[in-house]
């Protein structure tokens, strides 16, 4: 999957990584269904970052997730640093332990920022080198990564990754992974391909199943079946597809459709031109995710001598992670390892450096664009530097880092906001400064340019540079990234990512490279040094140095330029097509009957359930393991001044988590649309004493960050829905006080007159929006669904789906002629909104800090008004329920059906859960993805609402994905399931409620669950209903899910030839609107 979530900057797409994408993620702005135990399914539109990125930011911290299993968290969390004194006694490993396990001691480090002890092994037979790090976190963490350098583009690396984890030695079955989503409580559980290196982590709480986690991972990379298994190649790369050898030929393959997604999306486009440009010469200039132009030139042979030669003791590094016992991890590595000898591969593997260039270049391409749109304001254009032919050393990489904040970092930075205040362009493109490869580089442009205009970006890019080297930046500026950076560091703020995995990903930046894994830990000696730096020279200095240096003064520099192309997917198509029919034009009909027998073969092997010996290899927990009660999570409820305030003591590190709650109940229904962005005014306006500028600077300074949002969700029982503004903040606890006089600053005098930013907001949501009906196209199936089915779903897609996009766009003309009506709009919500009526206070921190805080929520309450001055309203709309094809242009299609199963008089249990992630992982899961070529496919089950949708993403299908979500009951009454099997998807089930959280995300869930009404006594009663769950549960859901083929909606996001194909064959099934 495409990694920028993973990467440390959500805008860049120059370093990727693919994820390995495995079931089950959820769509945008809801978790699973059994997370709404956890934290309450809700939707939100959640606002940019205050952090973009840095050096030595965690690297996982601003995304949702949206990359790991799940597509995207359920809750914005921000995580504390852990309870960590120092690691115990046991936490070594004597020399003699060591050597008699066949490794030897290289160093041993107390790395005081993380708590930990760490030490670095050797393995003397292969040269394997490992860390092993020991501290008090129970969320252990094991990687192992490869060092994997493509020569050319046909996505070799992206798709060894996929197939290693298709059966083993030891687990001889279709898919060892999926048995471990289902029975596994893992934290985490993945693979990812870098350009240059592939990772597989697992993460857990529980030891046992770590450990089970960890073996199943190294029997896969080192003695996977891939290579011994042709068709596992032909499923997860790449193969030909004929049915009948009276029909046309066709590609079909997990990887190679992925990467048809991929390149379907402009801004993955650019960025694939942009690294390729930079890095003609090294293995950074083809695709290791794979091209799918290049894809079908890949052999099996090719593909087996890439494992042999990369997937070698030799080349991995080994991370773990934890409170484990640290020989005991030796110990299970010197199982695998001391089978192997040394190899050459570490020397084969090894990256070399780009040579900088003398002069730089200009590349100019064209993306897919709709037929018959305005292209007027369509092209992008981004600049991009490679930054030094050498790694930096560290105190370098931590001040560009700071000078990339300073620059680009919020939206009060100088270069991203005179970019965005030119009107040149909608949005910007790049990514700063990345330093996840061998050398750093540079990136940033605008898209949504005029042809005309590129010019005058380039120049504005280049005169702002020069500006700021000439001038410097001011000394608040300084401060606040600085405050911002350094809070950042010391919180370990990793979002849903388990803290060892971002720190083995910070590690690995500079262990692939043979440099020094510990130096980028440890970030005090240089951040000091920098703080002195500054004092003594002064920032400009410091930076201006750096901007020549590295930017102005360099002259590898490569621009790149893309304009739409409205005929270019048709003309990609029909090229593949071509391909193809010259293909079938050389087989004799010997052939194509072999084909023909070939493609029944894998269908019916994909098909095929696993034989019980082979299921039985994988090793899982019982139920005895798992706790028979709900995580329980301290909540005081009190009262200040007439408001609810929740508190939650929790160790948090003197750190002071707090959300303000408002009603929007007395919003009119007309203003709902704006609500996104006025929260986003809030945020970048000034008020009457402070531009926006120093409003921001302030918060950076003095705060953690502060973030506004909506969140709207159904309430189980109630026809209303549950609607909310949350403005979220964060601080060290002494500076309560600031946190929230500042919220009540955004909150109150901010002055929303300021009609060209207000404009700027709309460019950029509408740009965002486009983005995400190309990328995220699931997620605006599932919120338009959703709005055709209750109220919340229509609150939801009015602020976050196509309605929304289809407003903006409508939106964008009336600022110039209606900007007053627009101003006292905004107005209007901030007084419907704003009142100690209907407020909730939530506050997660040690118990003292949250007594101290008291008196400063106190104040911020005084001077709220008692009550909003318009009356309750309400909202009873939704959507038609017609079936709606949104056409983009695409390669590949995002395919739902959803229905409400409430109204089939289906009541709750929890037992839905455990069935509703068993369809995931094996009916959808073979059919969608392993079968249809799909990259993949889900159902989700809002139990407050009662919505059950069907979702697939990245499907090569339409109207197939259809059919097979409609065999869902039968094949739930055909089941049949033995005891161990069940109990499997039982412990998978509770290890998706008990998913792991740090203190400030308990807090937050627990808000929701107040919010939503959920109690801690239904909680236990949803949770032994889930451990009680019978075959008999599984078939008498069937026929609440037959609702959906019954009565259900179908959304799907498609190519114009998909549907209109299945336009043709079931007449009209869709209402077609063209969405892009």
């Amino acid at each position: 999957m495409e990694g920028a979530a993973l990467l440390r900057s959500s805008l860049s797409s120059t370093n990727r990584a693919f994820f390995s994408f495995r079931p089950h993620f959820s769509r945008s702005f809801s978790s699973s269904a059994s997370s709404a135990l956890r934290t309450n399914r809700h939707r939100q539109i959640p606002q940019p970052s205050l952090l973009r990125r840095t050096f030595l930011l965690p690297t996982a911290a601003a995304a949702s997730p949206h990359f790991a299993r799940r597509f995207s968290s359920l809750s914005p969390r921000a995580v504390a640093t852990p309870l960590t004194p120092s690691p115990s006694e046991s936490s070594g490993v004597s020399d003699e332990v060591a050597e008699k396990l066949g490794f030897e001691k290289v160093t041993e480090e107390f790395i005081g920022e993380c708590k930990s002890k760490a030490l670095l092994f050797r393995h003397k037979k292969t040269g394997a080198q490992v860390i092993s790090v020991s501290n008090d976190d129970e969320n252990k963490v094991f990687g192992i990564v490869f060092r994997t350098p493509p020569n050319d583009s046909t996505g070799i690396p992206h798709i060894l990754e996929h197939s290693v984890l298709c059966g083993s030695r030891k687990y001889p079955l279709k898919e060892p992974f999926v048995e471990l989503l289902k029975g596994s409580l893992n934290t985490f559980l993945n693979a990812f391909t870098y350009p240059d290196r592939t990772c597989y982590p697992v993460a857990s709480t529980n030891t046992k199943d770590f450990y089970n986690l960890v073996d199943v991972y190294l029997d896969a990379v080192f003695f996977p079946k891939c290579v011994e298994d042709f068709q596992t190649f032909q499923q997860e790369g790449w193969h030909y597809e004929l049915n009948d050898p009276s029909e046309d030929i066709s590609y079909k393959g997990v990887v190679f459709n992925e990467m048809k997604g991929v390149y379907s999306q402009p801004d993955n486009i650019l960025g694939r031109i942009a690294q390729q440009g930079l890095f003609p010469d090294n293995t950074y200039g083809v695709d290791s995710g794979g091209d799918p132009k290049v894809i079908p030139k890949l052999t099996y042979e090719e593909f087996k001598e890439f494992h042999r030669k990369y997937y070698h003791p030799s080349n991995a590094r080994i991370w773990f992670y934890g409170d484990d016992d640290p020989t005991e991890r030796l110990r299970i590595l010197s199982e695998y390892l001391d089978m192997f000898d040394a190899s050459s591969a570490p020397n084969e593997s090894r990256v070399q450096s780009q040579k900088l260039f003398s002069e730089p270049v200009r590349i100019s391409e064209t993306y897919p664009a709709g037929e018959g749109g305005d292209l007027k304001k369509k092209d992008m254009v981004c600049i991009n530097w490679l930054l030094s032919e050498k790694p930096l050393e560290l105190e370098t990489e931590l001040t560009l880092g700071f000078l990339d904040h300073l620059m680009l970092g919020t939206p009060a930075s100088p270069l991203r906001k005179i970019l965005l205040e030119s009107g040149l362009g909608e949005a910007i493109i790049g990514g700063g400064v990345e330093d996840e490869l061998l050398q750093p580089q540079f990136s940033i442009g605008l898209k949504g340019v005029s042809q005309g205009d590129i010019p005058k970006v380039e120049e504005l890019v280049m005169s702002t540079l020069q500006k700021l080297a000439d001038e410097g930046f001011d000394t608040a500026a300084v401060e606040a990234s600085m405050n911002t950076i350094e809070f950042s560091l010391r919180e370990n703020n990793t979002g849903s990512f388990p803290r060892g995995l971002s720190l083995m990903l910070r590690s690995m930046g500079k262990w692939i490279y043979d440099m020094d894994p510990f130096q980028p830990l440890k970030y005090e000696k240089p951040l000091l040094a920098l703080k002195a730096r500054i004092e003594q020279e002064g920032s400009k200095a410091v930076f201006s140095r750096l901007i020549e240096k590295f930017i102005l003064n360099n002259p590898h520099r490569v621009v790149v330029e893309m304009q739409p192309d409205p005929e270019k997917a048709s003309r990609d198509e029909a090229a593949e097509k071509e391909i193809l029919e010259k293909v079938k034009a050389g087989m004799t009909e010997e052939d194509l009957a072999e084909l023909a027998r070939a493609t029944q073969e894998l269908k019916l092997k994909q098909e095929t359930p696993d034989p019980p010996e082979a299921l039985r290899s994988v090793p899982s927990l019982s139920l005895q393991d798992i706790p028979k009660e709900p995580i329980a999570i301290p909540t005081e409820v009190g009262d200040i001044n007439g408001v609810k305030i929740l508190q939650h003591d929790l160790f948090t590190n003197d750190v002071l988590y707090t959300e303000v709650v408002f009603n929007m109940s007395s919003l009119k229904q007309e203003l709902l649309p704006l609500v996104p962005l006025f929260c986003q005014s809030l945020l970048e306006m000034g008020t009457k004493d402070l531009s926006f500028v120093q409003l921001n600077q302030l918060i950076g300074r003095k705060t953690g960050g502060i973030s506004v949002y909506p969140m709207t969700s159904s309430v189980r029982g109630k026809k209303d829905a549950c609607s909310h503004i949350i403005v979220r903040g964060k601080a060290m606890a002494g500076r309560a006080d600031d946190l929230f006089h500042l919220m009540n600053c955004i909150l109150q005098e901010v002055q929303f007159t300021d009609q060209q930013r207000f404009k700027q907001f709309v460019s950029q949501s509408k740009a965002r929006m486009e983005n995400r009906l190309r990328g995220s196209g699931h997620g605006i199936a599932a919120a338009r669904m959703d709005a055709k089915l209750n109220v919340a779903g229509w609150i939801s897609e009015q602020t976050g789906g196509f309605s929304y996009l289809e407003f903006l766009q409508d939106l964008e003309q009336k600022v110039d002629n209606d900007w007053e009506k627009i101003s006292s709009s905004l107005e209007e919500i901030r007084k419907s909104l704003l009142s100690r009526e209907g407020c909730l206070i939530n506050m997660t921190a040690e118990g003292k800090n949250l007594t101290n805080s008291e008196k400063f929520v106190g104040k911020f309450l005084d001077l709220l008004p008692s009550k909003s001055p318009l009356a309750r309203t309400t909202w009873n709309a939704r959507l038609p329920s017609t079936n709606e094809a949104l056409v983009i242009p695409t390669q590949v299609n995002y395919v739902g059906k959803a229905a409400n199963i409430y109204d089939t008089g289906y009541q709750l249990n929890g037992s839905a859960y455990v069935i509703s992630k068993y369809i995931s992982n094996t009916w959808l899961w073979d059919r969608v993805r392993v079968s249809g070529g799909a990259y993949g496919g889900f159902c989700d089950f809002d139990s407050h609402s009662g919505v059950f949708s069907f979702l697939s993403y990245r499907d090569p299908n339409l109207l197939k994905t259809l059919d097979i979500y409609d065999g869902t009951g039968e094949f739930l009454r055909q089941l049949d399931m033995d005891e161990e099997t069940l109990t499997k998807s039982i412990i998978g089930t509770i290890g998706d409620v008990d998913s792991y959280q740090l203190p400030d995300a308990k807090g937050y869930s627990s808000l929701m669950r107040h919010l939503l009404g959920v109690s801690d006594e239904e909680r236990q009663i949803r949770r032994e209903e889930i451990l009680s769950t019978s075959l008999k549960d599984f078939k008498e859901f069937a026929n609440a899910i037959d609702a959906v083929k019954d009565k259900g909606v179908s959304v799907a996001v498609a190519s114009p030839d998909d549907v209109d194909a299945a336009q043709k064959e079931r007449s009209n099934l869709f209402e077609v609107k063209k969405a892009l």
